[in-house]
Parts: C-alpha cells; structure tokens; sequence
C-alpha cells in the first residue's frame, strides 16, 4: 500500500472509530472510543465477508513514543458521570491508584481464551477502570461488536448492549501516549503504530471520553495516538482474535468493518 492510500485509510478509520462509539464515545465506530457512541452501523446492503489483508508497510510511520517515568507512586483520578450506564455499574475509587505493576485480566470467550496484561505504567487511571470493571462484572455476557480486517485491524468489544453505543455512565481522560504530546503539537494528530499485541481505549475524540468500550490489535495497525494504550494480548489472545478475523465481517459499518461473521462473546472476565 501506498503511503497516500495509507493516509487515506487512516483518515477514514479516525473518523469510523468517532462515529460507531455510541453514547457519546467513539467506541464502536472506531477502534478507540469511551461512552457516547454515533455508531454509522448498518448500512442496507451488506458486503461481502472478506479475509484479513496482507500487512501493509508501515515503515514510514512512527513507533509509539517512549514510556514516560511515573513521578508519583500514586496517582488521583477523576471518573466524572457521563450518561447512563449499560449495567449498573460503580465507578471506581478515584484516590491512591497505583502507577507501577500489573494487572492480568483472564477473558473466557465463546471462540476461546484471551489474556490481557494491564501495564499501570502506561495508563494507571484507566488499568483502574478496567480493573473495577471486571471486578463488578461489567464485561460478563458482552459481545465483541466490531471487527475490522482492512487499514485498522482490531476487535472491539466493551459493549454490554452490543450497539456500540454503551458506556459505564462516567468518562475520564486520555493517558499514553496522548499525554507525550502537547495540545498544539500537530505530531499529535499524526498516525503512529500501534503494534499487534496492543489493548488501547475506544473514545469519540472529545475529552473525557473513555468509558468501556476497548480494542484489541492483532496487527500493526497506524492511528493517530490519540487512543490510550494500557496493556498487551497474550499469545492465546490473538489467536483467538485472528481465528475470527479470518471469517471476515459483515460490511455493515460504513467507515469499514462491521459485525465479526464469527460472533464472539466475552463470557467471564477475571483479575489477578
């Protein structure tokens, strides 16, 4: 692929990622989004199931920044209520959250098994989140809504209503890597790798946006780094990810991707 083909699937995978979050996040639409989600699903005709692409050559894009030095051992977070929540939900304590270890996050799915290790590192306010999330079983019973196979290559899931639309009913803000670049720094809103392997946060591009809704790379996939990362797939994870993108998605969403034609649900989550 082309570099200016590459832009342009970015582009268009930025602007699916906003719109199919749902309530007020760009969760659904596009790989990164939190609560309030436009999701542009369903168009009237359907395409057709497609495999997953060949890699493109993403050498010409930047890597993530480097991991940025905690300065505090502890960090205060703020969870504002934003919405109704899909599930009745708690937010989580705001106060005292660590920001060094991790958390791992065991997925029973019904197409198997997806470990998650949750870097506090990268992103201690949102590790937070999902880690209180699970706990209270939020993501228990929840479908993964979207797949995409072509330019961005996730799975995203984090749904209880499976629209795309749903949300905790509180939002918080981005962590790393939107944090290593200043607001008027145009390096910001320039595509980096996320690298397979990667679990970042859904949002709508608004601040605040974070809320459930997540993704999850089983390929080098360039987005802008606007999307927070906190953690990484284990080897069982993306085979279980690749085995449903090989069946390929339902075409419904208009910025690309769709439903997985291999539905998968995440059955129970635990934390240790």
């Amino acid at each position: 692929m082309s570099r200016t083909s590459a832009v342009r699937s970015i582009v268009t995978v930025k602007k699916t990622l906003i719109a199919a979050a749902g309530i007020g996040l760009v969760l659904a639409a596009s790989a990164c989004s939190s609560n309030d989600n436009s999701t542009s699903s369903s168009s009237t005709s359907l395409t057709p199931a497609h495999q997953t692409a060949a890699a493109p050559d993403l050498s010409a894009y930047p890597k993530l920044p480097a991991l940025p030095v905690q300065e505090s051992p502890t960090a205060a977070c703020s969870y504002p209520a934003s919405g109704q929540p899909i599930k009745p939900v708690n937010p989580p304590n705001p106060d005292g959250v660590p920001t060094s270890g991790t958390a791992q996050i065991a997925m029973t799915t019904s197409q198997g098994p997806i470990g998650l290790t949750l870097n506090r590192a990268e992103a201690p306010c949102t590790v937070n989140s999902f880690v209180s999330l699970s706990g209270q079983g939020y993501y228990n019973d929840t479908p993964c809504h979207r797949l995409s196979t072509s330019g961005l290559y996730i799975l995203q899931c984090g749904d209880p209503s499976g629209s795309g639309r749903g949300g905790p009913g509180y939002g918080y803000l981005n962590e790393y890597p939107s944090n290593q670049f200043a607001p008027s720094d145009p390096a910001g809103q320039q595509p980096v790798v996320y690298p397979r392997g990667t679990i970042a946060m859904a949002n709508t591009g608004q601040p605040g946006s974070n809320g459930s809704q997540f993704f999850l790379v089983y390929q080098d996939s360039p987005l802008p780094p606007q999307y927070t990362v906190f953690g990484t797939i284990d080897d069982a994870g993306l085979a279980t990810i690749e085995k449903v993108a090989s069946a390929g998605d339902d075409g419904s969403m208009s910025a690309g991707g769709g439903k997985p034609n291999t539905p998968i649900q995440i059955e129970k989550v635990t934390v240790s």
